[in-house]
């Protein structure tokens, strides 16, 4: 088994990845290198189906400020959004945006050679950048990769999973075991910091916007590293997927759409958003999905539609080129036709409980993005927030670690050790149907823990999730990938279970048939390995 020895390890290839290991290379000494772990090809993530944009509260946005920001942002949140965390991030939006600007980005402009700021969901102003129209996340990453491939202070580990925490017996991280798929080899990575920026967990629910690369792989590794796991029962199903399954995930259909004057429609034609919210389509997320859920189960529809047959062709060409092209691609003219759109698992407000650093609770373990949860989302996120996010913390993270020890440790004890063995050991081949496994999950998880639940609910996908756990007897070693990413589904599957039987009432994007009513005190819910029931956290 090959040894290696980092000033400082990323786990995961997204924007919150580079971003970080760009300004850390930037702001710190590495003796000893900075290594970027990705599990597939370097820019194959989350963030690259980003389409709607970047929240930034711009100095020359006079009809912005970041009080409106705030505000909005908390509106949204439903009362679990920290305000400090919050501001900061609303602040230092302008900062980062500009840094992403000298790093390559480049942002949309109008005909006056500025910034086109669009509007979303839930937010009282234009304030949302975009790149290529409806590819900012694809616009930021490409930026970045490039930058990262070129400096030499970063090697990057392609295909490449990493499968445990070296925490010591002081509660301390001091590397991880990977595991390279190309290869099938096992590597012992040594350093005093590991930032995870693994992003989501979208793949445990049969419909999704998300990648096959987002199966929770972080929180696994930081739960079973004994981090304290935040509020994983607030998953947001955003309203609007294309209806059609394009590979392993739902093609999406931006909030932006409807932020230009798109109308939420049945097979009909008739518009229904008024009979449940006055912002409409521009209600929050959670309003505008669970009215869209309520739709297609009384008219017993499959889907609603999405119709932008009244704006312009140029403009829906030039302001959505992606969105225009896939549906044309699939015999959709969205400038004649309506657009078939259905709910999908989109983002985890939840996750990894740290601070603005990225600081967890387990010492020289840090997480960013949307593994880590700061309490900027609360119980549902506000359109465009999260690359702001991912970028404002990486910014901080690397600051706070100008001032950290980047030297690897030069020893071990045992308890690091026996995690080392563990990947050393024989173990039997036992084949499994890993794709039929994770499908049983995915039903699970969509029909049981989905947009609504209730007690009922919760007890049988908790049932038929401990009978799949018995299927699958690989509590250590595994033999593939797949494998590893099927026993890490199980792990946060279980964590957003358990979550979500714990509040007893409905907040933001957690809505409980059987506890409709949202409890004055906000709480969080917090999990940490070994506790029998998650605690609730003022």
């Amino acid at each position: 088994m090959k040894h290696s020895k980092y000033s400082a390890v990323i786990i995961g290839g997204g924007i919150a990845g580079l971003y970080a290991a760009l300004k850390i290379a930037q702001k710190s000494k590495l003796p000893d290198g900075l290594l970027l772990v990705t599990k597939s090809k370097l820019g194959e993530s989350n963030s690259r189906y980003a389409q709607g944009g970047i929240v930034a509260v711009l100095n020359e946005n006079k009809n912005d400020s970041t009080s409106l920001h705030v505000s909005d942002t908390l509106k949204a949140g439903a009362g679990l959004s920290d305000f400090n965390v919050t501001k900061f991030i609303s602040e230092n939006s302008d900062a980062v945006v500009k840094d992403l600007l000298d790093l390559g980005v480049e942002f949309d402009k109008n005909g006056n050679d500025n910034f086109f700021l669009t509007l979303e969901a839930a937010h009282s102003v234009n304030r949302i950048l975009h790149s290529g129209g409806d590819a900012t996340g694809r616009g930021i990453e490409k930026a970045l990769t490039k930058k990262v491939i070129q400096n030499p202070d970063i090697e990057v580990y392609e295909q490449t999973l990493a499968l445990d925490l070296l925490v010591n017996s002081d509660s301390e991280c001091k590397g991880l075991v990977a595991f390279n798929d190309l290869t099938q080899e096992y590597e012992v990575i040594y350093s005093s910091v590991v930032v995870l920026a693994s992003g989501g967990l979208g793949q445990l629910y049969k419909q999704t916007t998300n990648p096959a690369v987002a199966t929770g792989d972080g929180i696994a590794l930081a739960y079973n590293a004994g981090a304290i796991i935040q509020d994983m029962e607030f998953i947001q199903f955003h309203p609007t997927a294309l209806a059609l399954k394009i590979n392993e995930h739902r093609f999406l259909i931006s909030e932006a759409v409807r932020g230009e004057g798109a109308k939420l429609v049945d097979a009909n034609g008739v518009e229904f958003m008024h009979k449940y919210n006055e912002k409409k389509e521009l209600a929050p997320r959670d309003i505008v999905t669970r009215a869209i859920f309520n739709e297609m189960k009384e008219q017993n529809l499959d889907n609603v539609y999405l119709n932008s047959t009244h704006l312009e062709k140029s403009m829906l060409q030039k302001r959505f080129p992606n969105i225009t092209r896939i549906c044309e691609e699939n015999g959709i003219d969205i400038s004649k036709d309506f657009i078939p759109v259905s709910p999908a698992a989109h983002y985890s407000m939840g996750g990894i409980k740290t601070n603005i650093e990225g600081r967890t609770s387990v010492r020289g373990l840090y997480a960013i993005g949307e593994v880590a949860s700061t309490g900027l989302h609360g119980a549902n996120r506000l359109a465009s927030n999260s690359l702001l996010e991912c970028v404002v913390c990486a910014y901080e993270l690397a600051n706070y670690l100008k001032s950290v020890n980047l030297t690897p440790p030069k020893q071990i004890d045992e308890t690091i050790k026996s995690i080392v063995d563990k990947y050393s050991q024989e173990t039997d081949y036992v084949e499994y149907d890993v794709d039929g496994l994770k499908s049983q999950l995915q039903d699970i998880m969509w029909d049981y823990v989905g947009i609504l639940r209730d007690e009922t609910s919760l007890k049988i996908a908790d049932e038929k999730l401990q009978k799949l756990k018995s299927e699958f007897s690989l509590s250590a070693k595994c033999f593939s990938k797949y494998e590893y990413e099927f026993k890490n589904m199980l792990t946060v599957a279980q964590l957003v279970i358990d979550s979500a039987q714990k509040r007893k009432e409905s907040r933001g994007a957690h809505f409980r048939t059987d506890y409709q009513i949202t409890k004055e005190i906000a709480e969080h819910n917090c999990v940490v390995k070994g506790e029998k029931e998650p605690v609730f956290v003022a």
